[in-house]
């Protein structure tokens, strides 16, 4: 039987004791303590005792050589007898123990001793002569001494001779002596407090095992054991930090527990999510029901605090004769499902009615059979709502069937104030109408509908308030028909429901109100053609407005993994500055382009740059600042169809699916750049099937003075709105329909035609977490370059494939996902996984084990890099197809050992 140390604590301060050995411990190390202390005063008083005498020989001499009349002295006929005396007693009132004048060939004029004048200076004097003053240390047998030797100047800049204080460096212990005292009586001191602590503490530990000694309470011990481990019911004590002490035998079978269970974490002994959960928290439960395998464990939980240790003790008892509580414990689980998926799908969007719609589809039929929303008409208006109101709009209805009668979307209800919706509405809180037949406020609502609605088999209701910081944006309805009605136990859920949904609606009545009405412009210096890339087929149209260059631009910019960026954007002013910084945001926006942020991170760093750039102006006086630039910065991937949209104080784009229909997608608006202070900028995915358009503006191109925004979109949709045109013929009649005779400000037009990689083109794999994954990986993708015909790099791109696969099955997270992307003129290999962690390149020693594989990938591959995705990374390496391309050949056996070497292996 193990019986734990602190029973054996018997003796007062006995060195077997604990209280002895702390004491002991401690006795050490204040006696370090002082020493180092001694040592580094005596240290401290030297140097800085050292560098006081090198001070004041250095002024000394200085103010004795600056004297009125030394000059003279030096240069008259008798100058030991002017300056003898003068150096005697500015010796004697200074404290120095010599102070030395003498010529610039070293023979002395005056001296302490007399018998010295007239005698050769011995010292380090030459530096003196040539003007510059100095101190210097001399160590004897008498001590330490500083010296210091001054140049005196004639008034044409002459040394006319030498001034040369002297001090001996006494007692420079003498601060640390008198510390001394204090130090040991300190120290005397802490070893009276530790004496005396460990003697409350040994008296401590004899109180708290009751006078017991180690054989009384080892005895104790054994008895105790033996009936914990006697009883049928599982008893586990769990220590504060979730870890469990001890589990008896019935515990250990019912929760099979390992063998080492004790002193692991609960959360690390493979006991389900939810009892791991329960059995960590400490909080207080009584016969909660769990499952545990077949069986049903009823759970006993009781924090116990003592002497400032927190712990639990827990019972477990086979409940499988309580089955009936499993079905409680089901419903709850399908209830946490539910909220969870809520929190996943409601506010999928920034849209007010789809984000009523989603919590209305998440509730049907898990929940409810019929779910209604009813939203306030400013809310649906992006505004803010002006008090409480019974008046509604019906924005979403979702069931199990359709025909049912309930009022239609749309409709504006006007609830009367004995209805549940206006009781609702004025509580603040949910109501229960668990019958409806019985409900007369419910009824009198619309009596009439209320007998359909009653015949169709709909018999329970909760209403529910959507509120969101203290304000009601309108009402969650909830009704029954086919389930049983709801109870008191629904009302708790229905509003965690309400409130996680009224979050979502109230964020997006908030950016439903961001428009985009005054957007200016600037912009010049705009590529003279498009990179070539196999995303998009682009085209461009640039003019400025008559009052000269301008601040709109445009960006075509190739992304790694064969996507694209396209970008426009707006910079307030015109002339040359709007230029310049139009340069500088546009050269930015490549910048960050190479590192492959999302469109949401770019305009974030786009944003501070422009702060920065309106604090520089600030700081020089300027009046021209950049605040209300705007950008749109949109990334399409060709593999997928899909297109990331951002955009900071910019018009949205417009979207002609391949039959010609135009759409103005909603894309979320943030503040202009340089206003956002630090906002999150949001982003909308659209998927781009093939041949669909995207078209780029900015708003020169549909507002002018003598047309408005509605007008010109309008114009706009009429322009694009003709199936089977290329980016060019789109350009050329937009530009034809909408231009105005003279005009006021600059247009900017990108219009860019979506292609699809073919499925046959694009090779993926997920990668096993196991290293034995990466030959047949390899074997697959040479497969799959065969096929494509690509044998001439199928060695350079197995061995790039085994690399990086083996570098994130070494460091990386699963999932691992490798996939190959064939390009016209390049080949694309991607490989992800869901660490954050970046590989960089570098040299390995000859002794590392690593750090090569690397290197070898950058040297075969065109171009390689890592872009960062919501769950985790991808590292991509570029080959070329080109037969221009400057790319290393492809490499055999002999060429990778060469490289191999030159490598460091």
């Amino acid at each position: 039987m193990h019986v734990p140390d602190y029973f054996r604590k018997g003796r007062l301060l006995s060195v077997r004791s604990v209280a002895g050995q702390v004491f002991l411990l401690q006795l050490v190390v204040v006696i370090v303590l002082v020493a180092a202390t001694v040592a580094a005063l005596v240290v401290q008083a030297r140097r800085q005792g050292t560098q006081a005498a090198r001070n004041e020989v250095l002024v000394a001499g200085e103010v004795f050589a600056n004297s009125p009349g030394i000059v003279k002295a030096l240069d008259g006929p008798d100058p030991t007898a002017a300056l003898q005396p003068r150096a005697e007693a500015a010796r004697k009132q200074s404290g120095l123990d010599n102070i030395v004048v003498a010529t610039t060939n070293g023979i002395r004029y005056t001296h302490r001793d007399p018998a010295q004048i007239g005698k050769h200076y011995v010292g380090p004097y030459k530096q003196a002569v040539h003007g510059k003053a100095f101190t210097h240390i001399v160590t004897d047998p008498l001590g330490l001494s500083v010296y210091a030797a001054v140049p005196v100047f004639r008034p044409d800049g002459s040394v006319a001779g030498i001034v040369s204080p002297e001090i001996t460096v006494n007692n420079v212990n003498e601060e640390a002596e008198r510390q001394l005292p204090v130090l040991f009586g300190a120290a005397g001191g802490a070893l009276v407090l530790a004496a005396g602590g460990s003697a409350l503490v040994s008296g401590r530990l004899r109180r708290q095992t009751r006078g017991l000694g180690p054989i009384e309470m080892t005895r104790m011990y054994e008895h105790h054991d033996a009936v914990l481990h006697a009883v049928r019911e599982g008893v586990l004590i769990i220590g504060g930090d979730g870890r469990l002490l001890l589990a008896n035998d019935e515990a250990r079978r019912l929760l099979d527990l390992p063998a080492d269970a004790e002193q692991r974490r609960i959360t690390d002994l493979g006991l389900p999510d939810a009892t791991a959960e329960l059995l960590s928290s400490g909080r207080t439960v009584t016969d909660e029901v769990h499952p545990a395998g077949e069986r049903l464990l009823a759970v006993n939980l009781r924090s116990v605090e003592s002497e400032g240790t927190t712990g639990s003790v827990a019972t477990l008892r086979d409940t499988t004769e309580l089955r009936d509580l499993a079905g409680r414990a089901h419903v709850a689980r399908e209830r946490l499902r539910l909220l969870y998926d809520a929190g996943v799908r409601i506010g999928s969007t920034l849209d007010v009615v789809r984000t009523a719609e989603e919590l209305a589809e998440v509730a049907v039929p898990r929940f409810a059979d019929f779910v209604t929303v009813e939203l306030l008409d400013p809310v649906l208006r992006g505004e803010e709502p002006d008090g409480a109101s019974t008046e509604m709009r019906r924005t979403a209805l979702r069931g199990i069937r359709d025909d049912q009668p309930l009022f239609p979307v749309g409709e504006l209800i006007r609830f009367v104030p004995a209805s549940p919706v206006a009781t609702g509405v004025s509580t603040g809180r949910a109501v229960l109408e668990p019958d409806l037949a019985a409900s007369d406020g419910w009824r009198r609502q619309n009596p009439e509908r209320a007998r359909s609605v009653l015949d169709y088999g709909i018999h329970s209701l909760i209403s529910v308030p959507l509120q969101a910081r203290g304000v009601v944006l309108g009402m969650a309805n909830f009704w029954r028909s086919e389930n049983g009605p709801f109870e008191e136990e629904h009302v708790s859920f229905a509003e965690e429901l309400a409130a996680r949904a009224a979050v979502c609606i109230d964020n997006a009545r908030r950016f439903t109100r961001e428009h985009t009405t005054a957007v200016t412009l600037q912009r010049s210096l705009l590529p003279s053609e498009l990179p070539e890339q196999s995303a998009v087929e682009a085209a461009f149209r640039y003019l400025p407005a008559q009052a000269g260059v301008g601040g709109d631009w445009f960006d075509v910019i190739p992304l790694p993994g064969a996507r694209v960026a396209l970008v426009v954007g707006d910079v307030v002013g015109h002339g040359l500055h709007a230029a310049a910084t139009m340069g500088r945001l546009r050269t930015a926006v490549h910048n960050f382009s190479t590192l492959d942020l999302s469109p949401d991170e770019l305009l974030g760093h786009l944003d501070e740059l422009v702060t920065r750039i309106d604090q520089e102006h600030a700081a020089e006086g300027s009046d021209t600042p950049l605040t209300g630039a705007t950008c749109l910065y949109a990334i399409y991937d060709p593999t997928s169809g899909q297109a990331t949209i951002a955009r900071a104080g910019h018009l949205g784009p417009a979207l002609i699916d391949p039959g010609g229909s135009v759409t103005f997608p909603e894309v979320p608006v943030s503040p202009p750049l340089g206003l956002g202070a630090g906002l999150p900028v949001e982003t909308a995915e659209l998927h781009l099937p093939a041949d669909t358009r995207l078209a780029l503006y900015t708003d020169g191109l549909i507002e002018n003075r003598d047309r408005d925004l509605d007008t010109g979109l309008d114009l706009l949709r009429q322009a694009l709105a003709h199936p089977g045109r290329t980016p060019e013929q789109t350009c050329q009649a937009v530009i034809e329909a909408l231009l105005p005779a003279r005009p006021s400000d600059d247009i900017a037009l990108l219009v860019a035609r979506a292609r699809r990689l073919d499925p046959g083109q694009v090779a993926e794999w997920d990668v096993a977490d196991d290293p034995t994954a990466v030959a047949p990986t390899r074997a697959a993708c040479a497969r799959r370059l065969e096929s494509w015909g690509l044998d001439h790099i199928a060695f350079t791109t197995e061995l790039i494939v085994s690399e990086l696969v083996t570098n994130a099955l070494r460091y990386g997270t699963a999932p691992i996902r490798l996939r190959l992307l064939h390009e016209p003129n390049s080949l694309i290999c991607e490989v992800s996984d869901s660490s954050s962690t970046s590989p960089h390149l570098r040299r390995a020693a000859a002794t590392d084990e690593g750090g090569r594989g690397l290197f070898l990938v950058a040297q075969y591959a065109q171009r390689w890099g890592t872009r960062y995705t919501a769950r985790g990374k991808v590292i991509w390496t570029e080959q070329s197809l080109h037969p221009d391309a400057t790319e290393p050949p492809a490499a055999t056996g002999e060429d990778l050992l060469d490289q191999w070497d030159d490598a460091g292996f």
